[in-house]
């Protein structure tokens, strides 16, 4: 499922950039693009990325919060209220949103 981060502008707005890409990676994220074609695909993950990290804090408040469990991160995570970083293997929070997501909090942030 596409990731939607940005608002698609036209190609012809774009500048073009080169990066190298390993040839099994570009095949494997050709094959995940499926219709939407892989460039697209590229810069919706690298606005996602963007966001995410430019926020500092997620668009998130604590009463976006229904519920929250005990957890263990098993890859590195940002908290989506304060943006702080979580390491593999530390303690976390998996939040219930009030829209029916789950989303990575720090241990910290209640």
């Amino acid at each position: 499922m596409p990731i939607r981060a940005h608002s698609p502008i036209p190609t012809t707005q774009m500048e073009v950039t080169s990066i190298r890409l390993e040839r099994e990676l570009k095949q494997r994220l050709k094959a995940l693009a499926g219709n939407q074609g892989y460039q697209a695909l590229i810069r919706e993950i690298l606005w996602s990325y963007v966001l995410r990290h430019s926020q500092g804090a997620a668009t998130l408040s604590p009463e976006d919060i229904r519920a929250s469990f005990p957890a263990t991160a098993h890859q590195a995570q940002c908290c989506a209220l304060t943006g702080r970083a979580i390491q593999p293997q530390e303690p976390m929070l998996l939040g219930w949103t009030t829209n029916g997501k789950f989303v990575a909090l720090s241990s910290s942030c209640f």
